[in-house]
């Protein structure tokens, strides 16, 4: 076996990666870039090399460099991941002339399954079913729209060189099909360098089901079961599970052994995926294959009890398939969420900030978390923005189904925008729990998947006001706070003590009134009054408000309160209308105080500017923040434009102020 492995990666597959290596023994070599200098791979790994800026273009697409550093590190073979260079033909070509093992196909099956239309041509030859439609080399427009006329409609325009759903039309009928394929084209040709389409009658609420396939050196093929991929935004996998629902052992047979025909018409080896479009009359076509690890393999390994990386390292090394066919064994389901950096309120857009707070459910032999970053992390614009894999088994799917939500639940991240509510609704719809699956699914159910808050707007307000009540206690000796005489509360003699609390949720100002008495506090929001009882225990609120016990958690940082409650989370903000002097003195609080992005800058360089002028308004988790002048003094310097995003505590601008020193903001 290898003694030593480079692994031309990041995040969570390059973690994973390594886990499996180091419980064979195997030594790790790490590469990086300077945006990860301090990411989890590479603390992992036994040693690690920097190879270069933050672009992709400049370090992990850098084959040469990465081929170098495995020379000189005496790594004997490397690990592509997925993504990056993992389906790039002259990386595994020039890993073989360097006398490297690339730890994937060889070059020539990811050649033939490179390109869309030739990879069909070779799976007709092999007998494997395809849908219906034109490959050809023939790209003249009068020759596509003929061939379309044969294929019927709806039908899918789709790149040869595509992936990820650009360069992809569905077209319904024919007076569409000209527009739709210059569109296309041009979309293509942008994003691959490759204009030339293929044809594909539109199947109508089809599945994604895709087979895992291993083949070793010897000529020796397997399938691992199937994986339903059918939830999906833009193409794109959202949800997997395995095995897929509502299929017969004939048909799973009968997709699994049209795969490991597929693999070998290539003369495949190492890990593969096959993907088949599965109609509701229980046809299935060959789609593509990808050719290397899926992301989400996890799945399979959970409900087959095999470790796939370990399979990929043994079969590089030379050995045989650990299991034959009639060896593998199917146990319970599994399901991955992939937990991302997106706001799917905003069709999916993809967010970046500092991982501030971050908490994953407990793992265990029913709940897996497969990840690159721990708290403190920062999602950048450079990489892709998953943050995990969410992964839980159980007996039965409906049992897969409620670890599931379990866990999402606890699974709390602030500092960045997730689809963890997206998923927890996703997950827990009726539709999905009855397997009405098809790749329509998200655009057909949009309504139950943005469901009303659990919370009222009242109810986290009161929340909120009790999270900063009880943390403001905590950060205080509890002898202190048993003496009204060392309290500056305005405390009277036979007298409740009042205070006002402003706090910000949404772009709304809401001034509470908090009356504390003995075994109590009565929240008073305009003419409603709430009773409640809190006790904070770490980042647990246990609350009793108006007669109803709950428990919620919440992270603090400064004013900016995130609370999280059955998979939602809600964001507050306690409201400071204007810094004093000995707010910002002590705390610099007066520079950005989250990160998010600068919506208006309401100054110029050499204005004057009066205490509590409102001087810039961020932006973050559609939350507004108004930064004001703690005295009268004059723009010095400002740093940042409209539009440009912020991190927390960057400075915004300075002002002077007479008999005072400039103060960054």
């Amino acid at each position: 076996m290898f003694n030593k492995i480079l692994i031309a990666n990041r995040g969570e597959i390059a973690c994973r990666v390594i886990q499996t290596a180091h419980k064979m023994g195997i030594r790790c070599v790490a590469v990086y870039s300077e945006a990860d200098i301090n990411a989890r791979h590479v603390t992992m790994a036994d040693e690690a090399f920097l190879l270069g800026p933050a672009a992709s273009s400049e370090s992990y697409l850098r084959g040469d460099k990465i081929i170098d550093i495995a020379l000189r590190s005496g790594a004997q073979a490397i690990h592509p991941g997925y993504g990056f260079l993992s389906e790039n033909t002259q990386f595994a070509d020039a890993c073989a002339s360097n006398g490297l093992v690339f730890i994937g196909p060889p070059a020539s099956a990811i050649a033939a399954m490179g390109s869309k239309s030739a990879a069909k041509a070779i799976m007709e030859k092999a007998g494997v079913p395809l849908v219906p439609g034109y490959h050809g080399a023939n790209q003249d427009p009068s020759q596509l729209r003929a061939e379309a006329v044969k294929c019927g409609f709806p039908l899918l325009l789709k790149a040869v060189a595509g992936g990820g759903g650009k360069g992809m039309r569905v077209v319904n009928q024919l007076n569409e099909f000209d527009d739709a394929l210059a569109a296309a084209k041009r979309e293509a040709s942008n994003a691959f360098g490759n204009p030339d389409m293929l044809i594909e009658r539109y199947l109508l609420q089809p599945r994604h089901v895709e087979i895992q396939v291993f083949c070793d050196a010897h000529g020796q093929g397997v399938y691992l079961a199937e994986r339903d991929c059918s939830i999906q935004r833009r193409h794109q996998k959202v949800l997997e599970e395995a095995p897929a629902p509502n299929l017969s052992d004939a048909t799973r047979q009968a997709m699994g052994e049209a795969a490991v025909k597929a693999a070998q018409a290539i003369q495949y080896v190492g890990a593969g995926t096959v993907e088949f479009l599965y109609a509701s009359d229980g046809e299935f076509f060959f789609m593509e294959m990808n050719t290397r690890l899926q992301v989400e393999h996890p799945v399979t390994e959970m409900i087959t009890g095999q470790d796939l990386v370990e399979w990929q390292l043994r079969i590089a090394y030379g050995a045989p398939l650990p299991l034959l066919q009639s060896q593998i064994r199917l146990h319970g389901h599994a399901i991955e969420a992939r937990i991302y950096a997106e706001d799917p309120e905003h069709d999916f857009l993809p967010a970046t900030g500092t991982l501030s707070y971050l908490k994953t459910p407990l793992e265990s032999r029913h709940v897996r978390v497969d990840t690159g970053v721990i708290e403190g992390d920062e999602v950048s614009m450079h990489y892709d923005p998953m943050i995990a894999k969410l992964i839980v088994w159980d007996e039965t799917r409906e049992q897969a189904i409620n670890r599931m939500q379990q866990a999402l639940e606890h699974y709390r991240i602030s500092g960045v925008t997730t689809n963890i509510r997206f998923l927890h609704a996703l997950v827990d719809s009726q539709p999905f729990r009855q397997a009405e699956l098809d790749t329509g699914f998200i655009e057909q159910h949009q309504a139950l998947l943005s469901p009303p808050s659990k919370l009222s707007q009242a109810q986290v307000l009161v929340l909120s006001a009790g999270f900063f009540l009880q943390a403001q206690a905590v950060a205080h000796h509890a002898s202190t706070q048993l003496s009204p005489f060392a309290q500056q509360n305005n405390w009277r003699l036979n007298t409740a003590y009042r205070r006002t609390l402003p706090l910000m949720l949404g772009e709304q100002l809401h001034q509470l009134t908090i009356v504390h008495q003995p075994q109590h506090d009565d929240i008073h929001i305009g003419e409603q009054v709430y009773q409640l009882h809190a006790e904070l225990i770490g980042d647990c609120l246990h609350a009793t408000l108006d007669g109803h016990s709950i428990r919620l958690h919440g992270a603090l940082n400064d004013r900016q309160l995130t609370l999280f409650y059955q998979g939602e989370s809600y964001a507050c903000q306690h409201y400071q209308e204007q810094f004093g002097q000995q707010d910002h003195s002590a705390t610099g609080g007066l520079t950005a105080p989250m990160n998010g992005a600068v919506v208006a800058v309401m100054v110029a360089q050499g204005d004057a500017v009066q205490a509590g002028q409102t001087l810039v308004i961020m932006e973050a988790m559609k939350m507004e923040h108004a930064i004001k002048a703690p005295f009268d003094g004059v723009v010095e310097a400002i740093y940042f434009n409209e539009g440009e995003l912020v991190a927390d505590g960057a400075e915004l601008l300075a002002i002077s102020a007479t008999e005072q020193e400039a103060v960054s903001l």
